[in-house]
Order: C-alpha cells, then sequence, then structure tokens
C-alpha cells in the first residue's frame, strides 16, 4: 500500500463506526475444520511471500518472478482457467524513469572523471559525443559554454520561489540560440545547489548537452579563467524500464456479470525506490508479510472457496496485481488492456494489509461504501451472520469502519475510475508499515481468515442481486512528504512517463475543478513553472499560497490550453 512515509500524516477517515459480528466467530462456535485448514494455509502462503529469499518482492525482480510462480501454481491446483494474456500472467513495463548510459564518459586535459562523482548530464541532455578545446573565458559559437552558478545562487539566496532547475533548463536554451554546442555548469559559491541527476525529470529534451561539474573538479580546472581545455565527452541517456506481472484465475459460471477480488502482491524489496521508513543506512529487506502477503493470501483462499460454492450467479476474476507500491501499475494497466468485457464487471473487492486485525479493538476498516447503494443493505449493523441469530448476546468479534470514497492508496481506485463498485478492506497501519519489520510472525491468522469468511459472506449474499449500480464519491485525499498550503485537488496518474502531469482524476469542488480541468489533461505549466514531472508539480504548488490566482497551461488530447486557477 502506499500512503506517505510519515505516519503522522496518514488517515483512513470513516464516516460511521459498524459494529458486525461475522459467522462462525461466536467464542460459542466451535471452529470448523475447513476454518482450520483455512487459517493453516493463509499461514503457509504468508511465510513463503514474506520470506526473505523473495527479497521483499520488488516489482520487477527475482523475489517478485517467485511470488508470481507461487500464485500461479495455486490458481491452477484450485482450478481457476488462466485468464492473463500469457497464461496466467499479464505482463506490463514500469518505466522508472531516465538513467545515465553505462557508456558515458568525459575526460578533461585526458584525465577521466568519474560519472556521477565528478560530473552529471542533466536529464534533458541529448545523446551526444563532443570534442572540443574551448576557453573558459570566451563564449565562441559552436563550442562549450562555461557557468557559475555563484551569481544566482547569491541573488536568490532569500527567495523561496527561486526554482533553479527551472533556471538552468531556460537559460541553456537561451545559450543554445546563441550559439553554445554544450553547457558545463559548476558553484564557487558558498550556497549548496542541491543539484543532482532526477531520474524523474520529464522535461523536454534540448539539443545541446547540459553538464554539472563537482566543486573539486572545477576549482582544479575552472580557476584560470584564461585556461584552454581539450574535452572529449560521450553522453547518452536512455529510459529505464523493468517488466511487472499481475497473475489472473478466471472462473467461468457462464453468468452474464463477473466479481473482481485482487490483492497487490508486489513490496518494497530493499527499499530502492525511495518508499521505505527505513532510516538505517544499512539496506535490509522489506518482507511485507502484512503489506500485502496478507492479502494476496486471502486472495488465494476465495478462490479456493468460490471454486467450491454454490453462487454461481456471477462469473470470478482473480487478480493478484504488481506495481501497486509504484503507483497501481498493475491495476491500471489492467483496467486499460482488460482481459475481460470491464462493462460486465459487477463489482471488485480489493485487500490491502488485512493481517493485523487487533485483538483488542478488532477494527476493521472497508472502503469503497458509498459506491454503490447495495453495500448499506449487506453491511449492516449488529450483523451475526446466514442463519437463525435471535441470541444477540454474543459480544461482536469485528467493529466495522466504513469509508465512503471510492479512491485511495491501493489499487480498488483503478477499477473505481472505471465507475466499477468497490469495496476495500484493510486493518489499518502499523509502526512496522514499509520497514523491515513487517514479518509473517506479526500476522493475525484467526483475525486474517475471520476478514475471507466475511467476504465469502458478502459475496454470496449478492449472488442473486441483479449488477450493483455505480456512484461516484468523493476524492480520498493522500498525503505526500512535501508540505504546502494549497491543492488543485488533482489525481496523478502515476503511470504517466511523458512530460507534465496527467490527471486520473479531478477532484469536485476543487480549483483544478472550478478551473475545467478534467480528467485525462496534462498539466504543462503552472504560473512560470515548467510541470515536467508528479515531483515537479508537487515543489510547485508550495510556492503558492491560498487566495493566489495563477495561470495553467495544460494539453487535452492535442491541443494546449490556457486556464486560470484560484487556490
Amino acid at each position: 500500500m502506499q500512503y506517505s512515509s510519515s505516519l503522522r500524516f496518514l488517515s483512513f477517515p470513516a464516516i460511521a463506526t459498524i459494529v458486525f459480528v461475522i459467522s462462525g466467530c461466536s467464542s460459542s462456535q466451535k471452529t470448523t475444520k475447513t476454518d482450520t485448514q483455512t487459517l493453516e494455509r493463509l499461514r503457509s502462503h504468508v511465510s513463503f511471500l514474506a520470506d526473505d529469499k523473495l527479497e521483499g518482492r520488488r516489482t520487477g525482480t527475482k523475489g517478485e518472478e517467485l511470488a508470481v510462480e507461487h500464485i500461479t501454481q495455486q490458481f491452477k491446483s484450485i482450478g481457476l482457467e488462466p485468464k492473463g494474456t500469457e497464461y496466467y500472467t499479464q505482463s506490463f513495463m514500469v518505466n522508472e524513469g531516465k538513467q545515465i548510459d553505462s557508456f558515458s564518459s568525459l575526460s578533461i586535459n585526458s584525465t577521466a572523471l568519474a560519472v556521477g562523482k565528478d560530473f552529471f548530464p542533466f536529464p534533458f541532455s541529448p545523446d551526444m559525443a563532443l570534442d572540443a578545446i574551448p576557453a573558459i573565458a570566451v563564449q565562441e559559437a559552436d563550442m562549450p559554454w562555461f557557468f557559475d552558478l555563484k551569481e544566482p545562487l547569491e541573488e536568490n539566496k532569500t527567495n523561496p520561489h527561486f526554482d533553479l532547475a527551472g533556471y538552468i533548463y531556460k537559460n541553456a536554451q537561451k545559450a543554445k540560440e546563441r550559439g553554445a554546442a554544450a553547457i558545463f555548469l559548476y558553484n564557487t559559491s558558498g550556497i549548496e545547489d542541491k543539484l543532482v541527476f532526477n531520474p524523474k525529470d520529464r522535461s523536454e529534451k534540448l539539443t545541446i548537452p547540459v553538464i554539472y561539474i563537482s566543486r573539486s573538479v572545477a576549482e582544479k580546472y575552472f580557476s584560470d579563467k584564461t585556461a584552454t581545455l581539450t574535452l572529449k565527452m560521450r553522453i547518452g541517456i536512455s529510459e529505464k524500464t523493468r517488466i511487472g506481472y499481475n497473475v489472473i484465475g478466471y472462473i467461468d459460471n457462464k453468468a452474464t456479470n463477473t466479481v473482481i477480488l485482487g490483492a497487490h502482491l508486489d513490496h518494497l524489496g530493499y527499499g530502492e525506490d525511495g518508499n521505505s521508513r527505513h532510516t538505517s543506512h544499512t539496506p535490509a529487506i522489506h518482507n511485507g508479510a502484512d503489506d500485502n502477503a496478507s492479502g494476496t493470501a486471502a486472495l488465494i483462499e476465495l478462490a479456493r472457496k468460490l471454486k467450491s460454492t454454490t453462487a454461481k450467479g456471477n462469473n470470478y476474476l482473480f487478480i493478484a496485481f504488481s506495481g501497486e507500491e509504484l503507483g497501481l501499475f498493475g491495476s491500471k494497466y489492467f483496467t486499460e488492456h482488460s482481459t475481460i468485457d470491464l462493462n460486465t464487471a459487477n463489482y471488485m473487492i480489493n485487500m490491502d494489509m488485512v493481517g493485523r486485525l487487533n485483538d483488542s479493538s478488532k477494527v476493521l476498516t472497508i472502503g469503497g461504501y458509498g459506491t454503490s447503494p447495495t453495500w448499506s443493505t449487506v453491511i449492516e449493523k449488529d450483523y451475526f451472520g446466514p442463519g437463525d441469530h435471535s441470541n444477540k448476546k454474543t459480544a461482536p468479534l469485528m467493529t466495522i469502519k466504513i469509508d465512503s470514497s471510492g479512491t485511495g492508496p491501493s489499487d480498488h481506485t483503478s477499477f473505481y475510475r472505471k465507475d466499477i463498485p468497490v469495496l476495500f478492506y484493510f486493518t489499518g497501519l502499523h509502526t512496522d508499515y514499509h520497514t523491515p519489520g513487517d514479518d509473517a510472525d506479526k500476522i493475525n491468522y484467526a483475525g486474517q481468515e475471520l476478514i475471507v469468511r466475511h467476504i465469502l459472506y458478502l459475496i454470496e449474499r449478492l449472488d442473486k442481486t441483479p449488477k450493483l449500480a455505480f456512484l461516484k464519491t468523493r476524492e480520498a485525499q493522500t498525503s505526500t512528504n512535501t508540505r504546502f498550503n494549497v491543492t488543485m485537488g488533482v489525481m496523478p496518474d502515476y503511470t504517466y512517463t511523458g512530460n507534465g502531469l496527467r490527471a486520473d482524476g479531478v477532484s469536485e469542488g476543487k480549483p483544478a475543478q472550478k478551473a475545467g480541468l478534467k480528467a485525462g489533461d496534462i498539466v504543462l505549466q503552472i504560473g512560470d513553472y515548467k510541470i515536467s514531472s508528479m515531483e515537479s508539480y508537487m515543489q510547485t504548488l508550495g510556492k503558492f499560497k491560498k487566495g493566489d490566482k495563477v495561470k495553467v497551461k495544460y494539453k487535452r488530447g492535442n491541443e494546449e490550453l490556457e486556464t486560470t486557477v484560484e487556490f
């Protein structure tokens, strides 16, 4: 699950609290042999998926491949039909951003410099080889030019709105127009510039390379402004990608509609993608037992139960998603490349972090309550399960917090965006979230089995119900590490790899919606600040305050438009 790395900003809003008692959960009821078997299988799945040998199931790794193989074998043994594009799997590409190609090199006066340490090219640099003998102080046409960042840094040291990266990009364009063949930047000031190679920068490529030189190299070669240097350079910037795999199984009951059940199989690996809360500098495996081996295990066991159920009024599609931790990549890819007709989708149930049901509070959160009027008829107060429950004196075993929103930091959001009713099962955050401490021995397997039974009961109860009506809900707001006082109300499409920020959704009543922006629009510029990525979008929002009015340039289809947004 992809929340902010800071738990202080985490919340799952609840519009009501409902008490449930689940069938078969009363202290007076005996645990059946089937329940015990389910519990032990849940334990076995979680233990395997959260084992160190899978190295945290990071998308596109060998560890994730082992998880995919396990889930595939389980689906096959249960008797699910393969419903991927490649048997049980559906592959998709994850774009990690840009990388400096290994062949990139730079030498000054025949001394080779180390890429990443002594220099780096900006991501908007073109692939280029260059041999030149420039004079540092002379800006000749078709030769490299040299710029010290000292002056703009000192001039703007008290300016909180100064965008150094934007300044560099704009002035590099101007230098090209004046004849520069390349730009070499360095900093002799006492002000830290914090410039690094940013793989997430999606700025349009320039026609000349822009190279940052470290202070030590600059002091060695650039101090004598009258010097002439011999430069040999070869630069390559490419897209860094990896492959993720959804695992998809199907029960074909020859029904008109299909119920979709999902959980994400991926986790954080060693925390390489920057979404870990691990504070140590020593890399550690993030096993993700709760997030989300627990949901994946529940998915497998629900498939087993639904294979033998008498509820045949719907078909059942089971999807273990990859790429959730990177921004819902797998679920979004599936909804754009579905292996069934999504018009036949009845509803979707997503399980994410369902392994930490607290033994004392016994709180389960169910999101998506507002996405269909039917949910209020089956998610009932004081629910005691099927059968005669005239005696309701037994204390409930779970307390349900419900949230109306169809969106949130997990894969059900992708289905809500397709106007499909959703439910989101979640047992809450804990101190082990996104840390190496999220291990299998901390899972409440009895609570997890309880949740499986509740989902099964709900599905069976809805078996003869007509296709559920869909309702739009408010948008759930998620936090980021960037603190700012304003919002546009744009839900970013994390899978978008082009220039700008594409809106996956626009919240009702927020500035973007009031200004006429819609889902699918690509934000290109806010005020004076160009938007190249989600990161630059967040940084730009930090430069405004409530009440500010600003011009926003955006792209809709092939047309570039402009509107005014009031924060």
